[in-house]
């Protein structure tokens, strides 16, 4: 293999591939599906025996080579990018391929599933070779001093994504973050400990390099800091929220509390900080926020109402109104005393208020959501966490649900995607989901007590868009219509009038189980007819995770693939054909189901049957001997 010292990069060559001829490489796929793909998944397979065994054994330790001339040198930087990520997603990535790898043509660097890999001599060769990246992520990576962290960093100007999560990253970098990175969008230090939310503030005060360099549109800061000073963090986040105007997703905590403090105007408790850190004072910052927005709002008033509108922002005022309108129509009586302020809330804005461009929001407290909705008025994603105020005010899960409904309310038909902890009741949760809309896309909830399957068809009736839905769940107690009559669940008109979810991807329903039992007591019966309306209405499935299920899952999939009925708005595809991944761990199911699913779903690449306590180690090898015959072997995995 030759090598040589290489005074200057070599020039990129010009990309005129698409991305629409790349071959996406997901983790799902257990084969690749183009040429491209199966060349690179060879490289890939092959990498430790073939492509860097001489390097590693003739060269690796015994010098320092600035630049390698190997057998990637002249790959095309998206094939190296898409070689580098298959390597990590099959956790192939070695020191030695690294090295060979790490080539000025080189785009994206992913080292999560390496970080131990990542030292000061690698992060030396990244710095020399790697000048044209625009996106790297070393989270996890603790290996590195922050003086090693600035020096790679220093030379990065081209960078537009950065994640240092759970690295060593303090202030000192973020600072040269901020006046070395100018073109930087997305920035990821959560888990820094030595960081704290102060520490954030040279992403507004540090003068870049370049002029009009504020362009930062994401900051992930969640569980950062050792014992900060409450007041000091929520100072700062209200600092970065009027001073960063681009940002559109944040995640820290205090997001909340910064809310209420600009709403209330309580400026005068941030003084002594911004003293303390040289900064200006809030209420200055504030006054000219609000001047700012004046002067635009006046500039679209007076200009020609025909000429001073985009064809982009026309549209999205009529979508906006024929939600508003769709809304408070068909909803309940929440959601017609919420939906109208959502609809006014552009228009009826005070003069003397501030609101940020804020669309993607981590880290709330019920408490605060009417602050967070007054200043952030355009969310289309929010993270929610019930739990919190509930351990600190002793209020009931009821209350927090009315609380919650009125909140979720003010954002009816434009969140997309909603994240929530609450300790209580599904059925005490529906009429919030309700209030939240019917467009939401993705919905996340954990802590939720199970009871019966009713508020279950609920919530498929309040999100029927819906194209990822995981609830994590307490199982009843005691029997819930255990009675399971097995002929009235078949009949059919009972079970086309039963809703669904038409459009969804992945399903996620983890039952939580306390570690000692072995297996879930099986007391739910009627929440076959729930799973049959998921699984059957979903014909677009590729992700399905059932965690000890407490009901009988022979009865569910024999009806999903046998029974001729279909829910209301299901699509006109066989059910399953879809899937890829199929998880059902800890659930009573038996060898002859598990042998229709996999003849059944023709693309599955993962079967998961870990702790399903009916198989047998030989229903598991007899499983995989019939499934090394298909086209596409799935992974099976059974303990």
């Amino acid at each position: 293999m030759p090598l040589f010292r290489q005074l200057e990069p070599p020039l990129v060559r010009e990309r005129q591939r698409k991305k629409k001829h790349k071959n996406e490489w997901t983790e799902d796929e257990d084969k690749p599906s183009t040429l491209i793909g199966l060349c690179l998944q060879s490289l890939a397979e092959n990498m430790k025996e073939m492509w860097v065994k001489d390097y590693a054994q003739k060269y690796m330790d015994q010098y320092f080579f600035r630049y390698v001339m190997g057998p990637f040198s002249s790959l095309p930087g998206d094939l190296l990018d898409e070689l580098l990520c298959i390597l990590s997603s099959r956790n192939l990535l070695t020191r030695a391929a690294l090295h060979l790898l790490l080539l000025p043509q080189l785009s994206c660097l992913s080292l999560t599933s390496a970080c131990n890999l990542v030292n000061a001599n690698l992060c030396s060769l990244i710095q020399i070779r790697c000048q044209n990246l625009q996106s790297l992520d070393l989270s996890g990576s603790q290996n590195i001093s922050v003086s090693v962290l600035c020096e790679l960093l220093g030379c990065q100007t081209r960078l537009r994504s950065l994640s240092l999560a759970g690295t060593q990253c303090d202030q000192k970098v973020v600072s040269v973050v901020s006046r070395q990175c100018p073109k930087l969008k997305h920035l990821d230090v959560s888990r820094c400990l030595h960081l704290t939310p102060a520490g954030l503030l040279p992403l507004v005060y540090q003068v870049p390099l370049v002029k009009n360099a504020n362009i930062l549109s994401s900051l992930l800061a969640l569980d950062i800091g050792l014992a900060e000073n409450d007041s000091d963090a929520v100072a700062a986040v209200a600092f970065l929220l009027l001073s960063l105007p681009s940002l559109q997703r944040l995640a820290i905590e205090g997001l909340g509390q910064a809310c209420v403090l600009i709403q209330n105007k309580q400026f005068e408790v941030t003084e002594e900080f911004s003293s303390r850190e040289g900064v200006p004072l809030l209420k200055d910052m504030w006054a000219k926020h609000t001047q700012e927005d004046h002067l635009k709002d006046s500039s679209l008033l007076s200009a020609d109402g025909e000429e001073s509108f985009t064809l982009e922002g026309k549209i999205d005022d009529c979508l906006s109104l024929e939600e508003c309108q769709m809304e408070a129509s068909n909803s309940t009586d929440i959601n017609e005393r919420t939906s109208g302020e959502g609809c006014e809330k552009d228009g009826g804005r005070s003069k003397d208020s501030v609101t940020t461009s804020l669309r993607d929001v981590q880290g709330l407290s019920l408490d605060t959501l009417e602050a967070v909705g007054s200043v952030c008025p355009e969310l289309r994603v929010l993270s929610l966490d019930c739990l919190q105020s509930s351990a600190d005010d002793n209020v009931d899960s009821f209350e927090q649900a009315t609380v919650l409904a009125r909140g979720l309310g003010r954002f009816s038909g434009q969140l997309r995607c909603l994240s929530l902890q609450f300790a209580g009741l599904l059925s005490e949760l529906v009429p919030a989901l309700q209030a939240a809309g019917s467009h939401l896309l993705s919905l996340t909830l954990e802590g939720i007590k199970a009871d019966g399957h009713t508020p279950l068809l609920e919530l498929i009736r309040a999100c029927p868009r819906l194209t990822s839905l995981s609830v994590h769940l307490d199982p009843p107690r005691n029997n819930l219509d255990g009675n399971d009559d097995e002929e009235d669940d078949e009949d059919e008109g009972l079970l086309a009038n039963l809703p669904c979810i038409p459009h969804l991807r992945s399903l996620t329903l983890n039952f939580s189980l306390d570690e000692r039992q072995m297996k879930p007591a099986l007391c739910w019966g009627s929440l076959k007819r729930v799973l049959w309306a998921l699984l059957k209405g979903a014909s677009l499935l590729q992700r399905l995770s059932l965690i000890a299920v407490p009901c009988r899952l022979d009865r569910v999939f024999n009806l999903v693939l046998n029974h001729p009925a279909k829910p209301l708005g299901a699509l006109e595809s066989p059910a399953l054909h879809c899937l890829r991944s199929v998880s059902l761990n800890r659930s009573d199911i038996n060898m002859e189901t598990v042998v229709h699913i996999v003849n059944a779903c023709r693309h599955l690449s993962r079967l998961d049957l870990s702790g399903c306590w009916a198989l047998t180690l030989s229903n598991i090898t007899k499983l995989q001997s019939k499934a090394k015959r298909r086209r596409h072997t799935p992974q099976i995995i059974w303990t």
